[in-house]
């Protein structure tokens, strides 16, 4: 058994079957990617895994404990973290405050404007965050707002912002969106360096298959809602199923 297993699992909105008996196995420790066509499903997939979705019928299981009801903060304590499409950071505030009330959301449940104040008598939780900081190769820059962060660097602080959770598994929506190559090749190296320090499981969706073939041990292709292959990534790029999935497959 997977640390993460999807079963049957349904969504529609309205007329539109966006899901459809949705199974997924997702081995501790491995990172499995989900590519697919535009409109595949696959973000729907990652929103019911976190809280954000109900699926309609089937079961999501973390680690044994079933993540369906539980609110996203109650998720996220479960050790469950997700990086989004377009970073969702604290655009206002500095490098390390964005990091502190991830570190403090992950102890107390949810982030409280009285947090600060008790930074000085916190030690365990500023060395956390600073890092968490490092980790990411952002802590020189830990007092710059973060606006002023390019693409790239504004991705590395919300990674920083999930890894302050401590997440054993951790879910990332199109992680290089927008990146030149550069930041998309140092991003890959961050996310291999990550994996083989802290041993987090990953499940990556990606439209670059150059990020795809450089991270995968599994891949699952969807189509139309619906898993129509998985398989190791060697065995992928010539499947039939995959190339008629994307030569003729859904759009968004």
């Amino acid at each position: 058994m997977g640390i993460l297993e999807v079963q049957n699992v349904n969504k529609r909105f309205g007329g539109l079957q966006a899901l459809n008996n949705v199974n997924l196995s997702v081995r501790e420790g491995s990172v499995h990617a989900i590519i697919g066509p535009n409109g595949a499903g696959k973000s729907t997939l990652l929103n019911c895994f976190v809280g954000r979705l109900m699926p309609d019928t089937g079961s999501v299981m973390f680690n044994g404990q079933s993540l369906l009801g539980l609110k996203p903060h109650q998720i996220n304590q479960a050790g469950v973290s997700r990086v989004f499409q377009t970073p969702e950071i604290f655009a206002d505030l500095s490098l390390w405050e964005n990091v502190m009330i991830a570190s403090f959301a992950r102890r107390d449940g949810a982030y409280r404007l009285n947090a600060f104040g008790r930074v000085k008598a916190d030690g365990e939780i500023r060395d956390h965050a600073e890092r968490n900081l490092s980790d990411v190769g952002l802590a020189s820059k830990r007092n710059m707002i973060a606006s002023a962060l390019s693409r790239g660097d504004k991705r590395r602080l919300e990674l920083a912002m999930c890894l302050a959770q401590d997440p054993k598994l951790l879910l990332l929506d199109e992680p290089t969106a927008g990146m030149s190559r550069a930041d998309t090749n140092n991003t890959i190296d961050l996310l291999k360096r990550i994996g083989e320090s802290r041993g987090i499981t990953k499940v990556v969706i990606e439209h670059d298959m150059h990020v795809v073939f450089s991270l995968a041990d599994r891949i699952t292709v969807m189509a139309q809602g619906t898993p129509i292959v998985e398989d190791a990534p060697e065995n992928i790029k010539g499947n039939p199923k995959v190339q008629e999935a994307y030569l003729g497959g859904a759009h968004a």
